[in-house]
């Protein structure tokens, strides 16, 4: 799948005949570009010159040349167990998910427990399942199942007896039990409340997660991705610890693609947890080719909308039906105490550390903001690149910010649309207010904020053709009807800006993102040039060939 090698001077690659994205304008150009010893050689009508007898002519017929996309918030290895597992995502209603992890059970009878997950809170009344509709398909075992965002999870009357649930068990401080108007659990534990039962789930063997691993990356190279952020690198929220796993595939040459590692901050512990980091960090750096940089740190402030769980600087408007919670004065969680966080990002920082923030709410948007400031007046300015992802709600008063500070938006384009968990879960209990500063991407791009994009995979789809077309058109790929906040829409160069030189800007990866002479030769090919076509279709182009350093990876 390597290119035949050339002599000292001729390209190894000459791609031609199409469009190119280079990342530097606002639109593609129609110029060749030659890679030579995994790099850009060239990028003009100069590159056929560098055209040998044993260069690769690759005819692009018309198709778009990109840099290869980044991905700069995505649980790859978690995405890859969940593929092997009970996965629901391609589902979509109560009975359908039922019918699916009966018969996943009756095809495992000597798996001890279900595991797997994926499906979607709006196919419950409330996002409510319950165990006794669990129950009816698998009693004789425990069924764990996490919910298409992992922020909660699905469990029947198995597990609620193993893990010892009952209507005495309090909430964690980080979480919620689900329960009935008599106090009983209903077999739907919210954020730190599905720890109860995770901690029962049988260890992961390596076999397995090396081959979900494998699984992951072909899946990620045949989207075009050639790099990504893993958002949770350890054993956080009842994970396997993944470190070994991505030292395993640096060392043996199996990690084809560049991982940016964000390492799991422990939100029931406090500053003695970083030289654990800087011990990890340089494992990671030492091993194999250096693709594997484990160099963030993650650290979850608060959690979603939909649970009442996302900190917001004012209430719920309304009592939620997914939890007694939400409403009532609710405003969501923080789920580390703000004063600190500024002491705990003022360490990382002085430490070198990128912080990788989960800000979902507007209060947890204003949290990390202010610790990223602490952090300056502590230490200075950095170049430690912090970021803040999701920014479901932005406070209008604190988009500024972000360009001030030097903040990367890293924006989750694929779920600002409407869809039923926006219409039904999220809307209702923000009121149309907040509603109108979801996803205010338009507005911090003309801040000047930089953007970053990923997808949260396997929270939605990885496909960042996906998630640019929502990007630009703010309507689901292949819906119809009104966009959610028009205004907020993008350019489709600003769109691939964000998941190609924006995500490597976040990544670290500055010989990345751009296709220019000496870059990387880290390139997508799509099928179809979405330039030349009507926004409305370009959730239809997909990767037809995927290359990292010039080895093609990829092609379908």
């Amino acid at each position: 799948m390597t290119a035949a090698p050339a002599s000292a001077h001729h390209a190894d690659l000459l791609f031609d005949n199409g469009a190119v994205f280079t990342g530097d304008s606002a639109g593609p150009t129609t110029v060749p570009v030659a890679v030579r010893d995994g790099r850009i050689a060239a990028v003009g009508a100069h590159a056929r010159e560098l055209a040998g007898p044993r260069t690769e002519h690759v005819d692009l017929a018309g198709r778009l040349l990109v840099p290869g996309f980044q991905d700069s918030h995505i649980h790859a290895l978690f995405g890859g167990v969940e593929l092997g597992r009970c996965e629901l995502s391609k589902l979509g209603t109560a009975a359908e998910y039922l019918e699916a992890i009966g018969a996943y059970a009756r095809a495992e009878p000597d798996q001890e427990w279900i595991t797997g997950g994926g499906w979607s809170l709006e196919a419950f009344p409330g996002g409510l399942p319950t165990a006794a509709a669990l129950d009816t398909v698998v009693a004789d075992r425990p069924v764990f199942l996490p919910n298409r965002d992992h922020h909660g999870a699905w469990v029947n009357t198995r597990a609620l007896e193993l893990a010892g649930i009952t209507r005495a068990t309090p909430d964690p401080v980080d979480g919620r039990i689900e329960r009935d108007a008599r106090g009983e659990p209903t077999g739907m534990l919210q954020e730190g409340a599905t720890r109860l039962v995770e901690s029962l789930l049988p260890r992961t063997s390596d076999a397995e997660l090396d081959t979900a691993f494998d699984r992951a990356q072909a899946l990620l190279h045949s989207l075009g991705i050639t790099a990504w952020q893993d958002a949770l690198v350890g054993n956080g929220l009842g994970q396997p610890d993944n470190f070994a796993v991505y030292l395993r595939a640096a060392e043996s040459g199996r990690l084809t693609a560049r991982v940016r590692g964000a390492l799991w901050w422990e939100r029931d512990r406090g500053a003695e947890q970083i030289e654990a980091f800087i011990e990890r960090r340089r494992l990671g750096r030492a091993a194999g080719d250096g693709r594997f940089d484990p160099g963030s740190v993650k650290i979850m402030q608060d959690g979603i909308i939909e649970n009442g769980t996302a900190a917001l600087t004012a209430p719920y408007v309304q009592p939620c039906a997914c939890g007694s919670a939400s409403g009532g004065g609710n405003t969501g969680l923080s789920f580390v105490d703000p004063e600190l966080l500024c002491g705990y990002v003022a360490r990382l920082d002085r430490e070198g550390f990128q912080v990788h923030f989960h800000a979902l709410g507007d209060r947890a948007v204003r949290e990390a903001l202010d610790a990223i400031e602490a952090a300056r007046k502590a230490n200075g300015e950095s170049a430690h690149r912090h970021h803040l992802a999701h920014l479901q709600v932005v406070h209008p008063e604190d988009v500024a910010r972000f360009a001030a500070l030097g903040a990367v938006a890293n924006i989750q384009p694929l779920w600002a649309c409407h869809e039923p968990q926006m219409d039904e879960l999220a809307i209702p209990v923000l009121g149309p207010e907040r509603s109108d500063w979801q996803y205010p991407f338009r507005d911090l791009l003309a801040s000047g904020a930089r953007l970053a994009a990923g997808s949260d995979w396997p929270v939605s789809s990885p496909d960042p053709v996906q998630g640019v077309h929502v990007a630009v058109n703010r309507v689901s790929p292949g819906g119809e009807g009104a966009p959610l906040t028009p205004d907020q829409r993008i350019g489709l160069a600003d769109a691939l800006t964000a998941y190609t030189a924006g995500t490597a800007y976040v990544n670290h990866l500055d010989e990345t993102g751009r296709i220019a002479p000496g870059m990387l030769a880290d390139l997508a090919v799509l099928d179809r040039n979405p330039f030349g076509a009507p926004a409305e279709e370009i959730h239809r182009a997909s990767a037809a060939a995927t290359y990292v350093g010039g080895t093609l990876v990829y092609e379908a």
